[in-house]
């Protein structure tokens, strides 16, 4: 009974994970879009920021799932 519960907690883990992820690059993106929109001579380094923050954002979603199926498998 222990594992079921372990496993439906990552399982949501797993899931609040992802959409966090999902939301925080939506966000980063709307925000590069309007920033690119407001000052168009802008576009390089707005996009160059925009993808090392989604990489940070990757990054600790992979995280955060390593440590779900972490939780799964032990």
């Amino acid at each position: 009974m222990e594992g079921i519960g372990v496993g439906i907690g990552a399982g949501i883990g797993a899931g609040l994970v992802a959409l966090g992820a999902g939301l925080g690059i939506g966000r980063v993106g709307g925000a590069a879009i309007e920033g690119t929109a407001r000052q168009p001579e802008a576009t390089a380094v707005i996009r160059t920021t925009m993808i090392i923050a989604a990489a940070l954002i990757e990054g600790v979603c992979l995280f955060g799932l390593v440590i779900c199926i972490l939780l799964v498998t032990s």
